[in-house]
């Protein structure tokens, strides 16, 4: 792109008062979306009852949904599994219902297609293994960004670890705040795709921090202000372009990969542009405020170095 090349001088730390300002403002809102309405967990969390059927023929996804939603069974999760005629729908937890009283009724409703339908299984889930995915989920991203402490912290330096840690859990609780706007199930997909943001936008700013690194013992008569602005500007270009077509690839399938994946594309969506986002915008200035000088990136001589050899 001809508007970010290597020589380009924009001011983007220039503004850094500003995004933070910003980025704190969307962090608020988004921890009290959280608090007050919450994620809508999906099956994978709050349990409820798996009902497999076989169909005859191929079976229409979109108007078994249509006629699950006319029912008792709103915002049921229906899918293919293993063929085309063979559909695996999630339901939520029925109170009033067990799960013979629900298959019956999934198999009376779904008889208004006419075509003939088989129930292969229906099973139960207990929303103590909704529990124990909560757990397991949120420990899973605990021990991603330690890890990513410590990687970055042992690559670089401390100070550039702390920043990439504040800008990943920007991302993460961006996202969480979105779907908690939105309101859009969270099911194990939607926390896959958070779990890969991460990846995607540390990658962003690992790109951004080696940058710097390089040019911190290039640009020796610059400041640390002057080295990281000019090491975003440099690395502008490839932050655009690798943005813009993952989300090419995103939007595809957010349209056309069938409501299944609605969730897993859409956090990816949101986390690719915030991880991008804050790759310029928080993760350097973070850096840039905590003190971050050449000398710290600087190798350290060892004594004697500069002597001759001696016979």
């Amino acid at each position: 792109m001809e508007l970010f090349n290597r020589d380009s001088t924009i001011n983007f730390l220039g503004h850094r008062k500003l995004a933070a300002i910003f980025s704190g403002i969307l962090i608020l809102a988004s921890i009290l979306l959280l608090f007050v309405n919450g994620l809508n967990f999906g099956v994978d969390f709050t349990g409820g009852t798996i009902v497999e059927l076989r169909y005859e023929n191929a079976a229409n996804l979109e108007e078994i949904r249509g006629i699950l939603n006319n029912s008792e069974f709103d915002g049921a999760v229906v899918q293919n599994y293993g063929s085309a005629n063979e559909v695996l729908i999630r339901l939520a937890p029925i109170e009033e219902l067990n799960s013979s009283q629900i298959s019956s009724q999934v198999t009376r409703v779904l008889s208004q297609s006419g075509q003939s339908i088989e129930l292969r299984r229906i099973e139960f889930v207990g929303a103590q293994v909704g529990e124990e995915l909560t757990e397991s989920g949120s420990l899973a991203m605990l021990f991603a960004l330690f890890g990513i402490l410590i990687y970055v912290a042992i690559r670089f330096q401390t100070r550039f670890s702390l920043g990439a840690i504040v800008a990943l859990v920007h991302d993460i609780i961006l996202t969480l705040g979105f779907f908690a706007l939105i309101q859009m199930d969270f099911d194990l997909s939607v926390l896959a795709a958070i779990l890969a943001v991460i990846g995607y936008s540390l990658n962003d700013t690992i790109v951004v921090f080696d940058r710097i690194r390089e040019n911190f013992r290039k640009m020796r008569n610059s400041t640390p202000f002057e080295v990281c602005n000019t090491s975003i500007n440099q690395t502008m270009s490839r932050t655009i372009i690798t943005g813009l077509t993952t989300l090419l690839v995103l939007f595809a399938l957010f349209f056309l990969g069938g409501e299944t994946i609605h969730g897993f594309a859409m956090a990816l969506i949101v986390g690719v542009i915030v991880g991008t986002y804050s790759s310029i915008f928080v993760a350097s200035p973070v850096t840039l405020a905590l003190g971050i000088s050449r000398q710290d990136l600087m190798p350290v001589e060892k004594e004697g170095e500069e002597l001759p050899d001696r016979p």
